[in-house]
C-alpha cells in the first residue's frame, strides 16, 4: 500500500526544532478523537464505498451497456463530478481500453466545437453526471450534445446514447433523463461532488476504463481498516494534526501536494478541489498547490525554496530505481554524462525526488513524503480515502463544516441572471 515519511530526522525532532511540539501534540489529540468518533459510527459514508456493495453490479452493468454501444465516451459533470473520476481514470492512460473517454469538465465553446467534430455521433455516449441536477456547465453541455446527436440523425434512438447520474427526486437533469428514456443512476444522497471519487460518479468511468473498481474499494477499506484501528498512526490523522499546527504557529498558509509520476497530475487538480472547496470558509484555510515532478522543479521550486516559508510541502513518490528505459553507458561518456552511464529514467526521477526533498528540508521547509510501492488502483483508492479523510478532521480542528461550500452560490444566481437577461 503505502506509507509516509518526514526524512531522516523524526518527526517528533523536527517539531521539537520548531517549538511546536506541545501544540502538534494537543491536535494530534483532538484528530486522534475525531477518528474515534468517526470510526464509531461507521466512518462517514464516503468511505464506506465497499468493494461488493449494492451499488457494484449496477455500474458494472452500465458500464458494459456503454463499452458495448460506443467507441467514445463523453463525461459531463465539473468540479466533483468529474475530478476524481480524471483523477483515476489517468492509471489508464497508455492501456488501449475499449472506449476512449472525453472529460471537457470546464466549460469552453471552442473545446467543444473540436470535441464534436472530431467524433463520430453514432459511435458516441454520454455520461452527465451533477449531484444537484442543477449545474449550469453540465446542462449547457448536455443541451449541445443533444443538438449535435439529433444533427446526426439519432433522434430514434437518442436514449441509448445517455446515461445519468443524479440524486432522486424532481430535478432539471433527472427529468431530462427519463423523458429521454435513458438510464439513470441515483447519485448518493450523502455523499457530497468533492468526496464522491469511489462512488458511482467516479467509478462507472473506471468500469468503462478497464480499471478495477473492485481494486479501488479494496484498497480504500484497507485504507480505513488501519485509521479505525490504529488512528494516531494514520497518515490522514498525523497529517491533519500538522497542517493545523503550522498553520497556527507558524503561519503556514499554503499546502503543497507533488507527486513524482505523470499518471497523478490529475489527482493534485482533485485534491486542489477537495482541499480549498472544504476548508476555505469564515476566513480561514490554507491554499492548496498542485505541482508534478521533475517539471515543476523547473517552474515553481525555486518559488517553494527561496520564497516564503509558508508551505507545507508533501511529495508522493513511486520507488522506480532500474524502471524505464536504460542510458547508454557508453553514449553518456561520449558526452561527459558519466553520471548518467547505465542509468535508467527511474534512476534520475528518483535522485530527483530525493535531492528536491532534502534541499527543502535544508531550507527549514517542512516535507512528508507519502511512498507508494506501484502505480496501481489499489494504491490509489487508498490515496483517495486518506486525502479525504486527513481534509475532513482537518476541517473539524479549524472549527469548519467541511461539507459545504455556501460562498459560491451568489455567482451561481447571478450567471443565471444574466443568462436570463441576454437577448435571444
Amino acid at each position: 500500500m503505502f506509507s509516509y515519511s518526514f526524512g531522516s530526522e523524526s518527526l517528533n525532532s523536527q517539531l521539537d526544532a520548531l517549538g511546536i511540539t506541545a501544540v502538534y501534540q494537543q491536535n494530534l489529540d483532538k484528530a486522534v478523537a475525531h477518528a474515534k468518533d468517526l470510526a464509531a459510527n461507521g466512518l462517514l459514508p464516503f468511505a464506506r464505498q465497499m468493494h461488493d456493495g449494492p451499488d457494484a453490479a449496477p455500474i458494472t452493468e452500465a458500464a458494459k451497456r456503454i463499452t458495448e454501444s460506443c467507441d467514445d465516451l463523453i463525461v459531463l459533470g465539473t468540479g466533483g463530478s468529474s475530478l476524481g473520476a480524471q483523477a483515476a481514470i489517468a492509471l489508464a492512460r497508455f492501456n488501449k481500453g475499449p472506449v476512449r473517454i472525453h472529460t471537457p469538465d470546464s466549460l469552453c465553446p471552442f473545446e467543444m466545437d473540436l470535441l464534436f467534430k472530431e467524433l463520430d455521433t453514432a459511435r458516441t455516449h454520454v455520461l452527465a453526471i451533477s449531484k444537484s441536477g442543477t449545474t449550469a456547465e453540465t446542462l449547457a453541455q448536455l443541451l449541445a450534445c443533444r443538438a449535435w446527436l439529433e444533427a446526426g440523425d439519432h433522434a430514434a434512438n437518442l436514449g441509448d446514447h445517455f446515461t445519468f447520474v443524479t440524486e432522486p427526486g424532481e430535478r432539471p437533469l433527472r427529468t431530462y433523463g427519463e423523458k429521454l428514456g435513458s438510464p439513470i443512476l441515483d447519485h448518493p444522497t450523502d455523499v457530497g461532488g468533492r468526496f464522491s471519487v469511489l462512488t458511482n460518479v467516479g467509478m462507472l468511468p473506471v468500469a468503462v476504463s478497464g480499471l478495477s473498481v473492485e481494486d479501488f474499494r479494496k484498497g480504500a477499506e484497507e485504507v480505513c481498516d488501519q485509521f479505525m484501528n490504529d488512528p494516531a498512526t494514520a497518515t490522514a490523522v498525523v497529517g491533519a494534526a500538522l497542517t493545523h499546527t503550522l498553520e497556527q504557529e507558524k503561519g503556514v498558509t499554503q499546502v503543497l501536494v507533488m507527486p513524482y509520476a505523470e499518471s497523478l497530475r490529475a489527482f493534485t487538480r482533485w485534491h486542489g478541489q477537495l482541499w480549498a472547496e472544504s476548508l476555505g470558509k469564515d476566513g480561514l484555510g490554507t491554499t492548496p498547490i498542485r505541482a508534478v515532478g521533475p517539471v515543476d522543479q523547473h517552474s515553481q521550486l525555486q518559488l517553494f525554496l527561496d520564497g516564503p516559508n509558508d508551505k507545507f510541502c508533501t511529495f508522493i513518490t513511486i520507488p522506480s530505481f532500474g524502471k524505464g528505459p536504460r542510458i547508454d553507458a557508453e553514449e553518456a561518456k561520449a558526452y561527459g554524462l558519466d553520471y548518467m552511464a547505465n542509468r535508467t529514467i527511474g534512476d534520475t526521477v528518483t535522485c530527483q525526488s530525493r535531492a528536491t526533498q532534502e534541499t527543502l528540508r535544508k531550507k527549514d521547509r517542512t516535507v512528508r513524503e507519502i511512498v507508494i510501492d506501484s502505480l496501481s488502483e489499489e494504491n490509489l483508492g487508498g490515496l483517495f480515502v486518506s486525502f479525504m479523510l486527513e481534509t475532513v478532521l482537518t476541517a473539524h480542528l479549524m472549527g469548519v463544516d467541511a461539507f459545504d461550500q455556501p460562498a459560491v452560490e451568489e455567482g451561481k444566481i447571478l450567471t443565471r441572471q444574466y443568462l436570463s437577461e441576454l437577448p435571444e
